[in-house]
Parts: structure tokens; C-alpha cells; sequence
């Protein structure tokens, strides 16, 4: 995973990140502030991903944002 791509396109990224995972909340989105093991944990906790998933999620995320 990529996590610098994450951390460097962090304002670009939270658009994306609150469309494709609803659940997240706005308060969610603001204590990530693009880390992502914090979007890692956070995927996990609410959308019940193993952590291999939410890795991947991340990863198309992060590919997405090149």
C-alpha cells in the first residue's frame, strides 16, 4: 500500500473516500486525516472487512488518486 499517495492527496482522496464507504462519518473522515491504517481500522470496524480487504480497498483507492 502506498501510504505516502494517501497522505499527500489526502483533500482530493475524502471525496472519494465519503462516496464510496457511506458509512463512514464526517468525524471518521476528519480523525483519519489520511492515514491509512487509521482508514484501515476504520473500514474494518464498519463495514466488517478482514484486514486483506481493506487493504485492497485501500490500494484502489490509492491507485485511483495516481
Amino acid at each position: 500500500m502506498n501510504k505516502d499517495v494517501l497522505t499527500g492527496k489526502w483533500e482530493q482522496a475524502k471525496a472519494q473516500v465519503k462516496q464510496k464507504w457511506a458509512k463512514l462519518t464526517d468525524d471518521d473522515i476528519s480523525k483519519i486525516k489520511g492515514n491509512a491504517e487509521e482508514l484501515r481500522g476504520r473500514l474494518q470496524e464498519r463495514y466488517g472487512y478482514s484486514k486483506q480487504e481493506a487493504e485492497k480497498q485501500i490500494n484502489d483507492l490509492s491507485k485511483s488518486l495516481h
